[in-house]
């Protein structure tokens, strides 16, 4: 079970109230805000549709990039034991820690 929705190249997050009765959700991976909504599945995407829709157009009339910058760095956090051993792997295979997050990464997103 997944609580995504996709269109384009936009995700919706979602979730369900049962104290309102209602999905709702909101587009990930923007500099804003954006929130839809509907009492039935085929409500909530046609109000997720909606909302990419309304946000890009709004976007392109006020000159501003559509999707959230990314810089290439952060900082995750892990258990000890696990950064230890991600360190020994590295080792190992000769990379540095970093060059070793980076393939399991690219590994992961590729498959």
């Amino acid at each position: 079970m997944t609580d995504r929705i996709k269109f384009k190249e936009f995700i919706g997050s979602v979730h369900f109230s049962a104290e309102d009765e209602v999905f709702y959700g909101k587009i990930e991976g923007i500099n804003d805000l954006v929130t839809f909504e509907g009492t039935s599945v085929r409500q909530l995407k046609k109000a997720f549709k909606e909302a990419v829709e309304d946000y890009t157009d709004l976007c392109k009339e006020a000159g501003k990039e559509i999707f959230k910058s990314f810089k290439g760095t952060f900082n995750i956090r892990i258990n000890p034991e696990l950064h230890s051993k991600a360190f020994e792997k590295a080792v190992i295979e000769g990379k540095t820690l970093n060059q070793f997050v980076k393939d399991a990464i690219e590994h992961k997103v590729n498959q």
